[in-house]
């Protein structure tokens, strides 16, 4: 291991043996599965692993979690959150990730208060200071935890400390709840949220690694698919575009689309720029 990685995934590690116990918001997604490995090795049976299902995460995700906590011996505390019923987010307003982390993670100091846990932590990482990210002020404000951040360690780092550690998720695509994949302003539903976790399960079934499947409009939508600029040409195959226009099609969307610009996260923040 580089002596720079080293130095700070040792400084991770005494971060969390500060707060003596702790509760990781937990979504088997690359930055939290590592940080939740780190808890463990700090803290032991005093780190305790945190999951919100709702319609806004792939059940596959929760799945993936419950998994990895299994083989770690973790304790994994599982809560069915409703999260349409949050005042204003079904409304998806540009500010639709504050009002639900605001909620969300007020649940897991609740449900870390009563489990005697000092600390809930969250795994954002110093990448994540540059986009449009409304979330990370409602973790500002309630006290939340970001360690990885506290230890300056950026995606990349995290990403070549997991492959290090033997984590699953060194190579894991980055992943989004499926909230973001609507545009702001267009209400959220989860025939809709199901709409876009199908078209996606289908794509990843087919091999590609890295994408999203945006859903424009009401009633039937247009589906904006983004690839990376290598699996461009792939899908433009006229087999496979075929194959991806039906299935898309018999899920539900009225138009599929290809965009050329290619993946990119927070693509419908460009918006508002």
């Amino acid at each position: 291991m580089e002596s720079v990685l080293q130095e700070k995934y040792s400084r991770l590690l005494e971060i969390l043996k500060g707060y003596g116990s702790v509760a990781v918001a937990f979504s088997s997604g690359v930055d939290s599965t590592f940080l939740l490995h780190a808890a463990k090795e700090a803290l032991g049976d005093h780190a305790v692993a945190l999951t919100a299902s709702s319609c806004f995460v792939p059940e596959r995700e929760v799945s993936e979690a419950r998994q990895f906590c299994e083989k770690m011996g973790i304790r994994h505390l599982v809560a069915d959150v409703d999260v349409l019923s949050i005042d204003g987010v079904a409304e998806n307003p540009k500010d639709r990730c504050y009002l639900c982390k605001k909620a969300l993670f007020q649940g897991f100091l609740d449900t870390a208060a009563g489990e005697g846990l000092s600390v809930v932590a969250e795994g954002s990482n110093v990448d994540d200071e540059g986009d449009y990210r409304p979330g990370m002020k409602a973790i500002a404000e309630l006290g939340v935890k970001s360690p990885l951040r506290a230890a300056g360690l950026g995606k990349q780092e995290i990403r070549d400390l997991s492959r290090e550690f033997d984590l699953p998720t060194w190579n894991k695509p980055s992943f989004a709840c499926l909230a973001s994949r609507i545009p702001y302003g267009e209400r959220l539903t989860s025939q809709k949220l199901r709409m876009v976790d199908e078209a996606e399960k289908f794509l990843l079934n087919k091999g590609f690694k890295q994408f999203r499947v945006r859903a424009h409009g009401s009633g039937a939508p247009l589906a904006r698919i983004e690839l990376l600029q290598e699996d461009i040409d792939r899908a433009m195959a006229a087999e496979v575009r075929e194959e991806i226009n039906d299935r898309l099609h018999e899920i539900g969307f009225a138009y599929v689309a290809l965009d050329l610009k290619g993946y990119r996260t927070g693509s419908l923040n460009e918006v508002l720029k």
